[in-house]
């Protein structure tokens, strides 16, 4: 069954995944109601980068990681490659079947 693109949205290009990144930042941004001048201070990134990286203009990864820092939401790098919580090769080899059990006899 294909998702829906409103909860797996698809992106033609990279650009267009740029430019949601850039939107869902600005949107982070004014929601903690930061001009962009002190988010950027804030940061340590130049006024002109966070300015690129929310229209999705492009950015490097240390202005990006600056921002997520600056505006507490680190844990977003983490999402990008979740540690698996379950390792298929700490399961024991040896595993027996389980069987089943019969009814005795009355």
């Amino acid at each position: 069954m294909e998702q829906s693109s409103e909860t797996h949205p698809r992106y033609a290009t990279i650009s267009d995944l740029e430019g949601q990144l850039g939107r869902s930042l600005r949107q982070l941004r004014l929601e903690r109601n930061l001009e962009q001048a002190a988010l950027a201070e804030r940061a340590g990134v130049g006024l002109r980068s966070l300015q690129r990286l929310e229209a999705g203009q492009g950015s490097n990864t240390h202005t990006l990681l600056s921002v997520l820092r600056a505006l507490g939401r680190e844990e977003w790098v983490r999402t990008i490659a979740p540690v698996a919580t379950i390792n298929p090769l700490t399961l024991p080899r040896a595993a027996q079947p389980r069987q089943r059990v019969r009814k005795g006899r009355s």
